[in-house]
């Protein structure tokens, strides 16, 4: 391949990477508007979290989601006001909190998450089975890439 081929490929690669990332922002926009929920996407990411990861420290939420310290604990604060998480002293230091979900948490996550898999159903069914077939593979290089890049 000449460096002018190369170029074009990666170029080529570029234009494609943009227009999946546009795809998938619009997708999650799309989905999170389907959710119709008072909660903010941060607020979500961080209940959906503490189900699957918790009980944790404000601490660590902050870490595994990727924000300071100080907004895990405004989320926290909306999230147990809601009922959605329960803070209980952390017995290894009693200035910090363990938080876990709710079962007001878990049934908002699951309508949640009921919702938009009902709108995305909804719209893969009005597609021929190609596109489905071809959206199942999609998911599963999507689900291959985000865990190698946990790794």
């Amino acid at each position: 391949m000449t460096s002018t081929e190369t170029t074009a490929t990666q170029r080529d690669l570029s234009e494609q990477a943009a227009r999946l990332r546009l795809a998938v922002n619009r997708m999650a926009r799309r989905l999170r508007q389907e959710a119709s929920t008072d909660l903010g996407p941060a607020s979500i990411a961080a209940l959906a979290t503490i189900e699957r990861s918790g009980p944790l420290t404000p601490s660590e939420l902050a870490r595994i989601e990727g924000i300071q310290r100080p907004t895990a604990t405004r989320i926290l604060g909306r999230l147990t006001e809601d009922g959605l998480v329960t803070r209980t002293s952390d017995p290894s230091d009693g200035r910090s909190a363990i938080v876990q979900i709710s079962g007001d948490g878990r049934k908002a996550l699951s309508r949640l998450r009921k919702r938009k898999t009902a709108y995305l159903a909804k719209k893969m069914r009005a597609l021929p089975d190609d596109d489905v077939a071809t959206l199942a593979r999609a998911a599963e290089i999507l689900e291959q890439v985000l865990e190698e890049g946990r790794s």
